[in-house]
C-alpha cells in the first residue's frame, strides 16, 4: 500500500506542534492583583508571578480586560538616574524560570478604565502566549503596598515616569 505525499506531509505537520509546544500546565499564574489606584486616575497595572515549569522558553504577547478600553505590556529602564516606563511587544517566560511581573519591572498597563475600581474588586485578564494558547485569570484589586524606611519609619517617595 502507498501512501499519499499529501497525507504524508499532514501527518508530519500535525505531529511536530505536539513535539515542540509546552503543554498548557507548564504555565502557572500565581499571586495576581491589580493596584488599588487614587480617585480620579484612570489607570493602573496588574501584578502577577507566571512560572514556566515547561523545557521549552514561552513568551506572553498580550493581555486583554473588560474594564479597561487599552490594554499594554510594560517594562521600566533607567534613563539616567529616572526610571522610565515604556510598552513592549512580549514578555519572555524562559524554561525553569518563574517570570515577577511587579512595580518597577515587567507589569500589565489598564489603561483608561472604564469605571472606577474599589478594592476588593475582581478583574478578569486573558493573558495570550507564543503557542495560542492563552488564560484566563481573575485578579483581585488591593491596596499598593509601601516600604517603611528602617531608619526613618516612614515610606519613601518613589518617583516614575510614565
Amino acid at each position: 500500500m502507498r501512501l499519499h505525499p499529501t497525507l504524508i506531509a499532514l501527518a508530519a505537520a500535525l505531529a511536530l506542534p505536539l513535539s515542540t509546544r509546552a503543554a498548557p500546565s507548564d504555565l502557572t499564574v500565581v499571586a495576581p492583583y491589580v493596584r488599588l489606584s487614587p480617585p480620579g486616575t484612570a489607570n493602573t497595572a496588574a501584578f502577577m508571578t507566571i512560572r514556566n515549569t515547561g523545557n521549552s522558553d514561552r513568551k506572553l504577547l498580550r493581555v486583554e480586560s473588560p474594564v479597561a478600553r487599552s490594554v499594554e505590556l510594560h517594562s521600566h529602564s533607567n534613563d539616567h538616574g529616572v526610571m522610565r516606563m515604556r510598552q513592549v511587544t512580549e514578555i519572555e517566560l524562559k524554561a525553569g524560570v518563574h517570570t515577577e511581573l511587579k512595580p518597577g519591572s515587567y507589569h500589565v498597563m489598564l489603561i483608561d478604565l472604564r469605571q472606577p475600581l474599589q478594592e476588593g474588586d475582581t478583574v478578569p485578564l486573558t493573558l495570550s502566549f507564543d503557542d495560542g494558547d492563552s488564560s484566563r485569570i481573575d485578579a483581585p484589586v488591593r491596596k499598593p503596598q509601601t516600604v517603611i524606611d528602617a531608619d526613618s519609619g516612614t515610606a519613601p517617595a518613589i518617583r516614575m515616569q510614565h
